[in-house]
């Protein structure tokens, strides 16, 4: 298969309209610059007559409603789709609460960022003729609600279904969290480990199987490329 296509990543906006910022001295996300800086970003690639452009998570800074608002418009008045997943910081809480979105509220901002069935946090499309989109969601809450960084079953046997059948196209997957090691020993300290995918493991070794090459994440902030010998 012969492909010839452009395609831009970035990740972990953190969009935050001015009057949602938390007056919180231990914050470290410059926040203030962030729709700035995203300004910038898309007046770059308004000169690289892109096909596609994602965005794996990270796109809010604490799941506002109104800074979800701003940027589904936002994107919406690009030239080119636009594809997302969520981050730990788009859906912080499992049900809303008046401050962030919930959990389940994610689809309904990002129809037309690869969402078009709002009843699920995950998703597949063909967004070129040959190459498969495949969004995942590596978010869920405990039963006392603390955020955890993992995919559920029914997510993971949706996945091995739809690499069976997409066998014949290029594939690329988009998730949060990190299924790879980015930084020197990560899954193995504590403070890298919680950048990861808790079941990482299993989701990559369905992809090693279909013969996937390409997995786009954020969470880390570090720009790396990890190989995985296994493939």
């Amino acid at each position: 298969m012969r492909l010839n296509f452009r395609f831009a990543i970035v990740s972990d906006l953190h969009i935050a309209l001015p009057h949602t910022i938390w007056d919180n001295p231990n914050r470290f996300h410059l926040v203030e610059v962030s729709i700035p800086v995203l300004e910038i970003i898309l007046e770059h690639l308004e000169q690289l007559d892109l096909d596609v452009l994602l965005l794996p998570g990270d796109l809010t800074q604490h799941g506002e409603p109104e800074n979800h608002a701003w940027l589904q418009q936002r994107l919406a008045q690009l030239p080119y789709p636009v594809y997302v997943v969520p981050g730990n910081h788009d859906v912080p809480v499992p049900q809303s609460n008046g401050h962030s979105i919930g959990l389940n509220n994610f689809s309904h901002y990002y129809g037309k960022c690869g969402y078009e069935n709002s009843d699920r946090l995950y998703y597949t499309c063909e967004i070129l003729p040959g190459v498969r989109l495949i969004g995942l969601n590596s978010n869920m809450f405990d039963a006392e609600g603390k955020q955890l960084g993992c995919m559920d079953e029914a997510q993971l046997t949706w996945l091995e279904g739809v690499l069976v059948s997409a066998r014949e196209e290029l594939v690329m997957v988009m998730i949060h969290h990190n299924v790879m090691d980015h930084l020197p020993h990560q899954s193995s300290h504590q403070l890298g480990r919680r950048y990861m995918l808790d079941n990482g493991p299993v989701l990559l070794q369905l992809l090693r199987d279909a013969g996937v090459q390409l997995i786009f994440t954020g969470h880390l902030h570090v720009q790396d490329i990890a190989c995985d010998r296994g493939i």
